[in-house]
């Protein structure tokens, strides 16, 4: 067979598998679509269907399959972030930048300290720092990435309990919010490199211009042109952070935050994030999937992911009850919305694919972090609902 027959059989697992699964099996209600899709990348790549089916797994994703299949990967997962970038209600969070500030703050650092406690337990073995990594990098990388909520997928369940609009509902995406433009800032200070400084700096000064210039434009053209220039807007900040040795989807995430909502018809923005997570983004969980090794052994890496996992419950619920005490919430609400923000999957995700990328974590690592990511989003329904019912009664 060619490669576009191989291609579209490959496509068609990605794309059918998780699917299937979704709906056969009712996993809403503990697994959204997305953690299943991400489950389904990890099952199909070398660590189990390579291990179970060396020969159909070789067949199906080699080499030039998976060239075409990850450059559809790099441009869904730039979409996505972009989007993602452009929803941030910045404005809301300054305007409840006292409680915002607060609580962020506390949701963000407990995590981020307790995760680089444990980052720097398991860092005491080897096999845990890529090849092209300090200390300092896979401490702070993995302590943030036990500290990440994943804005588009808190939304997704918000929209499924039903809080989505009311105040709760909104606090939540403050505090999201905030979180997600740290989160940015330290990856790009993770990825500083001060071989290349000049040209991040280079990339700074020009990205400020070149989104003063942007913006103006943008206020004068129509909202149909808006689309297709800011496709191209975010090519070109993509490329250019890639350049300066950040990372295409820092430059993404800049693309997006410094436009604004309202030059988008929200409907047509929604729809395009759905899109997105239908169409073209199981094809970057299955992308991610491929690069899970369980090379130091099963247990090893599952025992990280544990490791991981209870220092991102315990430092995020810890935080915001310290938050919900100095702020005076009612009884039940700290625990709620910590569990709401333990949400991980798609962010965390893209920001240790950036880690991966650039060789500071290892393959061990990648698989630990992402089973973390996958374990934190699947309790929070189950455990959100019945305090969620309790609060509102």
């Amino acid at each position: 067979m060619g490669t576009t027959e191989i291609f579209l059989i490959a496509l068609t697992i990605i794309l059918a598998a998780p699917y299937l699964v979704w709906r056969l099996l009712r996993t809403e209600h503990w697994a959204p679509l997305v953690v299943v899709q991400i489950i389904s990348g990890i099952l199909l790549g070398p660590g189990v269907l390579g291990h179970l089916a060396p020969e159909f797994h070789a067949f199906v994703f080699n080499p030039q399959v998976m060239t075409a299949l990850n450059g559809v990967a790099w441009w869904a997962v730039m979409m996505f972030v972009f989007v993602t970038g452009i929803e941030l209600d910045l404005a809301d969070a300054w305007a409840h930048r006292g409680e915002t500030s607060l609580t962020a703050a506390c949701a963000l650092l407990t995590p981020l300290a307790l995760g680089a406690a444990a980052a720097a337990l398991l860092l005491r073995t080897p096999g845990w720092i890529g090849t092209e990594g300090s200390y300092l990098q896979a401490v702070l990388g993995i302590g943030m990435s036990c500290a990440v909520t994943a804005l588009p997928i808190l939304v997704l369940l918000m929209e499924k309990l039903g809080i989505f609009r009311q105040p709760l509902g909104q606090r939540l995406l403050r505090y999201a919010s905030l979180d997600d433009v740290a989160i940015w800032g330290v990856l790009a200070l993770i990825l500083v490199d001060w071989e290349r400084v000049g040209r991040q700096g280079l990339f700074l000064v020009g990205f400020v211009a070149a989104s003063l210039t942007i913006r103006a434009l943008f206020k004068r053209i129509s909202e149909q042109d808006r689309w297709y220039v800011s496709l191209i807007w975010l090519a070109l900040a993509g490329f250019a952070a890639d350049w300066s040795g950040l990372h295409f989807m820092v430059g993404a995430f800049l693309a997006g935050v410094v436009l604004d909502a309202k030059w988008f018809t929200m409907s047509r923005l929604d729809g395009l994030r759905d899109f997105l997570l239908l169409a073209v983004m199981p094809v970057y969980f299955l992308s991610t999937g491929l690069k899970t090794d369980w090379g130091m052994g099963g247990a090893s890496v599952i025992g990280a992911a544990f490791l991981l996992l209870a220092a991102s419950v315990i430092g995020k619920l810890a935080g915001v009850h310290l938050a919900g005490k100095l702020l005076g919430w009612k009884k039940g609400e700290a625990n709620v919305i910590g569990w709401m923000l333990q949400t991980k999957a798609l962010i965390m995700i893209i920001f240790v694919n950036v880690l991966f990328d650039k060789k500071i974590i290892t393959a061990e690592t990648f698989t630990a972090l992402l089973l973390m990511a996958v374990m934190s989003t699947m309790l929070t329904v189950p455990i959100v609902k019945p305090r969620l019912a309790k609060l509102a009664s």
